[in-house]
Order: C-alpha cells, then sequence, then structure tokens
C-alpha cells in the first residue's frame, strides 16, 4: 500500500458521535472515503449491488472469511459484515483513505490484517454528555442505555490498543485533529492517551449504572 494512504479506523462508545466523525470526513474531503461492506443480508429497496453493499451468500461469505479476503467482519442482527480487503486496497492506491466506522473487535481485526492502518479512539467528554447523547435519540429504553454503558466499559479498557485518542467535546474541533493527525501521516503528535480522563469516564460510568440503572445491569 501507499505509504501516504492507509486506512483510518475510528472506534468509540455509542453515543461519542465517531458515525458522525467519520461522515463529515467523507463528506468534506476527497481523499477520505468509506469501502464498499460485503453482507448476508438481502437489499432493501433502490440498493445496489456493488454500489451499496455486495451482497452474498452466507457460504460466499464464510469462504471470503476463511481465505483472508476480508479484513474484519462480524455478526449484527443474524447478518453478517464485513470488509473487503480488495477495497480498501483499492483506495490506498488511488491515495485515499478508507474511514472504517467500527467497534474495539473490529479495530482489533484490522490491526491483524492491516498493520499500517491508524486506530483512533474517540471519548466523550464526560459521562453527562454521553447519557444526554444516548437520551438525545429518544429511541433507547433503559435496559438499552445499561446495555450500552456497560459495553463502553469494556471498550474503554482497550483504548491503549489504539494509536491516538481524541476527545470529541466539540464536533468541528475534534474533526479538525483528526484532518491534521491523518494528513501528517503519522508524524503528528498525539499527545497523552488522556489516562486520567478515561479513569475518569470508567467511575462516571460504574457509578451512574449503580445508582441509576442497577435493575437493568443483568439484563443482555
Amino acid at each position: 500500500m501507499s505509504a501516504t494512504a492507509f486506512p483510518v479506523v475510528l472506534a468509540a462508545p455509542s453515543g461519542t458521535g465517531k458515525t458522525t466523525l467519520a461522515q463529515r470526513l467523507v463528506g468534506e474531503s476527497d481523499r477520505f472515503v468509506f469501502s464498499i461492506s460485503a453482507t448476508t443480508r438481502p437489499p432493501r429497496a433502490g440498493e445496489r449491488d456493488g454500489i451499496d453493499y455486495f451482497f452474498v451468500e452466507p457460504a460466499r461469505f464464510d469462504e471470503m472469511a476463511a481465505s483472508g479476503e476480508l479484513v474484519e467482519w462480524a455478526e449484527v442482527h443474524g447478518r453478517l459484515y464485513g470488509t473487503p480487503r480488495a477495497a480498501v486496497e483499492d483506495a490506498a492506491a488511488r491515495g485515499d483513505h478508507v474511514v472504517l466506522d467500527i467497534d474495539v473487535q473490529g479495530a482489533r481485526q484490522i490491526r491483524k490484517a492491516l498493520p499500517e492502518a491508524m486506530l483512533l479512539f474517540v471519548l466523550p467528554p464526560d459521562v453527562q454528555t454521553l447519557l444526554a447523547r444516548l437520551a438525545g435519540r429518544g429511541t433507547e429504553e433503559p435496559s438499552e442505555v445499561a446495555r450500552r454503558l456497560r459495553s463502553a466499559l469494556e471498550e474503554l479498557q482497550a483504548v491503549p490498543e489504539f494509536d491516538y485518542v481524541v476527545v470529541n467535546d466539540d464536533l468541528d474541533r475534534c474533526l479538525g485533529l483528526i484532518r491534521g493527525i491523518v494528513e501528517g501521516g503519522w508524524s503528528s503528535p498525539s499527545g497523552d492517551r488522556h489516562p486520567k480522563h478515561v479513569e475518569t469516564l470508567l467511575t462516571d460510568i460504574g457509578r451512574v449504572l449503580d445508582e441509576d440503572y442497577a435493575t437493568y445491569t443483568e439484563v443482555t
């Protein structure tokens, strides 16, 4: 792959804003692109094979995963989704950064498959903002909020595995920081890894679960 083009992985707890950051990165610069994922789910109305997704049969997906054709994959609601290696390599050959909005497990798969990828972990500014973003969706039952908070506790443990750590306290500022890091080609300093901030988040999320969601902590 080109030394100046590499995959950019964004991972974060739910409600941190990483999907919005990924969409802005791709929408505001020609050098950032999304890859087309492979999936075993059937196409929805208006979706086109090879444009929205690569729609494949489960047996073919299994072949792709076994042969290394996918750099990461996961099962979501009974359907399989994965990132084709060819799509990432084609983008790099064009000089584009493929942006991957994935979870910690996916990021770990990317690290093994594509060591040159840049892994960025996005932190919320505080637990109050995280809760407000989750509640602001208007669709989350308390049991689902509790599940997402428990997942956040697990995901935050993975922060030391990432190359860069940024705090999404202001969307535009955070977006500019990510662009600067990526466009610096690894030369931009990452600063500290916000260990005190992570420790505070872990403590505060645990407290909120104990005080406000104790009834739901065992719900799966």
